[in-house]
């Protein structure tokens, strides 16, 4: 089932790019969440899409968001991804794929030839301080980056 603005965001706990536990329940207390589920450190588009958010990282703060990136890489490549673009923001490690299904963002065995059922679809979340979502967006196809605007939009009015 797709999640929907209005919904609860599924809670979890992830290791960042420092091997830091992240609790969404902890960081949503300090405002509205900006979760960026993407396919894998260093290829071109993920690289573009969180250059894009790292570049307008003000805008995001501004609005009281905190935003963090989410793959199934291991929090040790997510490090060297983070160093070697500059990052602003915590790159999280969903190593084993449960959080990027629970947000209906995991590919299924389909997605390649060699089988990586592990592999998050690019997609983005706002997650509002009481829990709900305020924003939701899952794309199928990897080649497409999220709406930036739209999600800007979504966190004017999630602080509440």
């Amino acid at each position: 089932m797709a999640l929907s603005a209005g919904d609860a965001a599924p809670d979890f706990s992830l290791y960042d790019d420092a091997t830091d536990e992240f609790s969404l329940a902890e960081a949503r207390e300090d405002g509205p969440v900006v979760l960026l589920f993407f396919p894998g450190a260093f290829t071109s588009v993920c690289t573009t899409e969180l250059n894009t958010v790292g570049n307008d990282y003000d805008r995001y703060t501004d609005l009281g968001a905190q935003v963090v990136g989410i793959s199934t890489d291991s929090p040790f490549a997510l490090a060297e991804f983070k160093s070697v673009n500059g990052f602003p923001f915590r790159l999280l490690s969903d190593h084993d794929g449960e959080v990027s299904a629970a947000y209906g963002a995991k590919y299924d065995n389909d997605f390649t030839p060699m089988g990586l059922d592990r592999i998050s679809k690019r997609a983005a979340f706002v997650v509002r301080p009481d829990g709900t979502l305020a924003y939701t967006e899952v794309l199928e196809n990897a080649g497409e980056q999220p709406d930036f605007d739209a999600i800007l939009n979504a966190l004017h009015g999630a602080s509440e």
